[in-house]
């Protein structure tokens, strides 16, 4: 399986993700802001394929007709594979790695690398792009420079040198006053196989939170939406954060459509799923 199969089309994404530039912008970090800021309030984060029991599909034609078409959304690999695709035809230096998601994790062992993300060349430097982790996504690329606290249009992030060998860095986010750890990564590439092979664990392992578990989330101007299961969350940035318990199959479905901005897929055994749901 290779994402690079087809070409994309990139009006099509442009007006997914409701970019008014030119057709072919330049490959310019003002470009890769743009894009980045947009990508992750137009397209969101879900699983629900891997919660209906639909095998996640990374070559780049699914992904286009399930993200951009359908207007639907995915999970880290469909989400960065596709913006590496964009950057790539517009002329951007892209390489993808790993992370270890550190995120909610109390556990002392290290875990497995199980999220995408991208590093991108520009004349400004090495930059950390990544459209693709749920709840906590960024909405700006970020210089890979350690100890460097830098704020984006959703918060500040910042990255630490996590020591030993080869060099490793770990995503930080400021949290309610709080350095909080998101993930961990190191410059080791990764290959489309390696992405494939990932997928296939965290789709179908006994134990993925993927699994039995819905997540979803969405960006916008001031705001992060989360949905674990029933309880739906929004961070505004002015008003602080909400949360309210979704009691029935109908309030998910509407939160999913609108907060999230999902078109759901049409399924009969979706509603099932739904209200299976702890």
């Amino acid at each position: 399986m290779n994402a690079h199969d087809t070409s994309i089309d990139l009006t099509a994404y442009f007006e997914r993700i409701g970019f008014g530039g030119p057709a072919r912008p330049e490959p310019t970090l003002d470009t890769l802001r743009a894009l980045h800021l947009l990508h992750p309030q137009a397209i969101p984060f879900e699983n629900l394929d891997v919660l209906l029991g639909r095998p996640v599909r990374l070559d780049l034609e699914s992904i286009q007709h399930k993200l951009v078409a359908s207007r639907r959304g995915g999970y880290c690999y469909e989400h960065n594979l596709l913006f590496r695709s964009v950057l790539t035809t517009l002329g951007f230096r892209v390489r993808g790695f790993a992370g270890r998601v550190l995120w909610g994790r109390d556990a002392p062992d290290m875990p497995a690398r199980t999220h995408m993300l991208l590093l991108v060349d520009v004349d400004e430097g090495t930059f950390l792009a990544d459209v693709g982790f749920g709840g906590m996504t960024l909405s700006a690329p970020l210089a890979l420079q350690t100890g460097l606290e830098q704020i984006t249009p959703h918060g500040a992030f910042r990255l630490d040198d996590a020591g030993g060998e080869p060099t490793a860095f770990i995503l930080k986010a400021l949290v309610n006053g709080a350095w909080t750890n998101v993930y961990r990564f190191d410059l080791d590439p990764q290959y489309d196989a390696d992405y494939d092979m990932a997928n296939h664990f965290v789709s179908t392992y006994p134990q993925s939170i993927f699994l039995h578990n819905l997540l979803a989330a969405r960006l916008a101007p001031g705001k992060r939406f989360g949905l674990l299961n029933r309880r739906f969350s929004v961070h505004d940035e002015h008003e602080g954060s909400t949360h309210r318990e979704l009691g029935d199959v109908p309030a998910l479905r509407r939160v999913l459509e609108t907060e999230l901005g999902i078109r759901l897929p049409d399924n009969a055994d979706l509603d099932a799923a739904l209200a299976r749901l702890p």
